[in-house]
């Protein structure tokens, strides 16, 4: 009887306390957001490699810092419309969805804003959880941040070698032993062909097919004038 009612009594209480923490927790990156308008974040990545211990390496460089055709050969392989959504791109999940339902795969619809709200505040994987807290999450960081600032967050946290390379500074001197100041437009395409999979690709020493993703992108920035407008310094 005594436990019935001390279950009756404190049970409803720890509910709330519950609910109030995941609550918390779901509105922490929502109050983070604003404060990396200015401050240099790292990603669940680099923290997770930090804490167990394995290697990071990360030179935050201001985008300024980062030749042209990078973040161009970036956004024309991840993101080609980047300055023209506001953080989730509807177009590119309905035609993702549409290719699923006709038997192509699941393939990625992420934006480059939705990478950097998984990257900043969520987990690595597939999971509908987790793309339901990015959704809503990308649109906030769309609102606070100019597009030009989340480019730059994107540019610094990206993962772009298999030993805790993070940034396009670390990924161009394991690469191409320069910095992402000195990189070509070849150069920066074969770095942005390495974004999907850092751990098996190379931009040191591309195969054929990595070859042919570079040069595809390198024909898409060079072709779309506009790709990066959002992001140039008037």
């Amino acid at each position: 009887m005594s436990r019935t009612f001390a279950f009756v009594r404190f049970g409803p209480r720890a509910l709330i306390v519950v609910l109030v923490v995941a609550l918390c927790l779901l509105l922490l990156p929502y109050l983070i957001t604003p404060i990396y308008l200015f401050a240099r974040p790292v990603s669940t990545p680099m923290l997770w490699r930090w804490m167990t211990g394995a290697r990071v390496e990360r030179i935050w460089v201001p985008i300024e810092a980062v030749a042209q055709p990078l973040p161009r050969a970036v956004l024309a392989a991840e993101d080609a419309h980047f300055c023209r959504h506001h953080g989730v791109d509807l177009g590119e999940i309905r035609e993702a969805i549409a290719d699923a339902r006709n038997g192509g795969g699941l393939r990625g619809g992420s934006t480059i804003t939705q990478q950097v709200a998984k990257n900043l505040f969520l987990w690595q994987g597939r999971s509908f959880v987790r793309k339901a807290l990015e959704f809503p999450l990308a649109l906030w960081i769309d609102l606070v941040m100019p597009k030009r600032r989340i480019l730059e967050i994107y540019l610094n946290i990206a993962e772009w070698g298999p030993n805790g390379e993070f940034g396009a500074e670390a990924g161009a001197r394991r690469a191409f032993a320069k910095s992402a100041r000195d990189v070509t437009a070849a150069e920066a395409a074969l770095m942005a062909a390495m974004l999907p999979n850092p751990s098996r690709r190379n931009a040191r020493r591309p195969g054929p097919g990595m070859r042919r993703l570079g040069q595809l992108y390198e024909t898409r920035a060079r072709a779309a004038a506009a790709i990066d407008a959002c992001v140039r310094v008037r």
